[in-house]
């Protein structure tokens, strides 16, 4: 059996995952229980000469899937997010007449918050539906986990509707809004929902009708829903989450700001010793999920850490999104590794570009750099970045 055929099963497994949507409840619950990736085989330059043409094609499409799947990566960031909602969530078990603490997850574009409240919330499904079972004692499906996004223009009946959808309840399609929200508050009963997550918070348009509206009803969903809630925005304190609304009375959002805990996540930063010990244990990790015949140790963690980190500025979506093509175009063009040259003809998103025009030539005269200080404990790193 070839190597390139040694990935199969595992990835014939998850090959599906990419038409799913997370509002969907069998899209999480496709994310939950499907097994993790199997890494390809690392195969050397004369190996990947002597594939067949059809094992070639496979083993390139078994690396495409792999490298655009690579993370998450245990960054320490991630951790410390975790650590905190597992603290919240699991404090969150009082009766059904007080009301459950809600948290907001806020951070800007590109740091990866929904990818680690998602991760979260895969790993909190698994571990109540291994506790509790698939099904609740009355028989219903059991759905720890619900996942919210807003639009731009949303009102409390589109937001009542997205929750039914998210359980496919036949009653989604025509009600009023009233109707809407005691279906949900059925569904969340049913099916013992304990996390209602609520992403694009940022979207919200506070200061209109609708926001006002669907601000208002996030106070009764928390005084009414037995649920956790999980906010997910970007400069949610600045748009009004923790304000009040206006000056006419209305203390609805303060209120919120007593029952919301603020978390974040920051992008890596390179001013002190600590801090780029952390990024190079990112970047060691990252080598490791590398699937390259041409790759070698210290190829993004000596080669290109400071060009990686100017490039995107120590956000890891960006980080990520630049390996991920970068490996595409080494693959496709047959370089089989990771170069400034190859990563030049690489394009990412605008802000990581301007952000590059100042801080490149920082690097570049040596008044910045994102390279630790070498000692014997770092010249270790390369066996254990696994366990990042």
């Amino acid at each position: 059996m070839s190597p390139a055929h040694g990935a199969q099963p595992a990835q014939q497994a998850s090959a599906r995952l990419d038409n799913l949507t997370m509002s969907r409840k069998e899209g999480l619950r496709a994310m939950a229980d499907t097994p993790s990736r199997r890494q390809p085989d690392q195969l050397l330059p004369k190996q990947l000469a002597d594939l067949s043409e059809a094992a070639l094609e496979e083993y390139q499409e078994d690396r495409s899937i792999w490298h655009a799947n690579i993370g998450p990566i245990k960054t320490p960031q991630l951790e410390a997010l975790h650590e905190d909602l597992w603290d919240i969530v699991d404090s969150n078990r009082q009766d059904g007449d007080k009301v459950k603490g809600a948290v907001a997850v806020d951070a800007f574009p590109g740091l990866g918050k929904t990818t680690a409240v998602l991760n979260f919330a895969l790993k909190y499904h698994r571990r109540e539906i291994r506790r509790r079972g698939a099904f609740t004692d009355a028989g219903h499906e059991r759905w720890p986990v619900c996942r919210v996004g807003l639009t731009s223009n949303i009102g409390m009946k589109d937001f009542n509707r997205a929750l039914l959808e998210f359980y496919a309840h036949p009653g989604r399609t025509s009600g009023t809004s009233a109707l809407f929200v005691q279906r949900a508050l059925d569904c969340v009963l049913q099916c013992e929902t304990k996390l209602l997550i609520i992403d694009d918070l940022h979207f919200l348009k506070w200061q209109a009708r609708n926001g006002k509206e669907v601000s208002n009803h996030f106070k009764y969903i928390a005084n009414e829903f037995p649920v956790t809630l999980i906010f997910i925005g970007v400069e949610l304190e600045k748009r009004g989450l923790y304000s009040e609304i206006d000056d006419s009375g209305d203390i609805t959002l303060a209120q919120t700001a007593r029952r919301t805990t603020p978390l974040t996540l920051d992008p890596f930063k390179v001013n002190d010793e600590q801090r780029r010990q952390q990024w190079r244990k990112l970047l060691l990790a990252l080598e490791k999920r590398i699937v390259l015949s041409r790759s070698f140790p210290g190829m993004l963690a000596d080669e290109l850490s400071d060009y990686l980190f100017f490039r995107t500025t120590g956000h890891i979506g960006s980080l990520m999104t630049l390996i991920n093509r970068g490996c595409q175009r080494a693959v496709r063009s047959g370089a089989e590794l990771l170069s400034e040259d190859l990563l030049d003809q690489v394009k990412i998103d605008a802000a990581s570009e301007r952000a590059r025009r100042a801080l490149e030539p920082k690097f570049k005269q040596h008044r910045l750099t994102s390279k630790t200080q070498p000692t014997g404990k770092l010249r270790k790193e390369h066996s254990k970045a696994g366990a990042v």
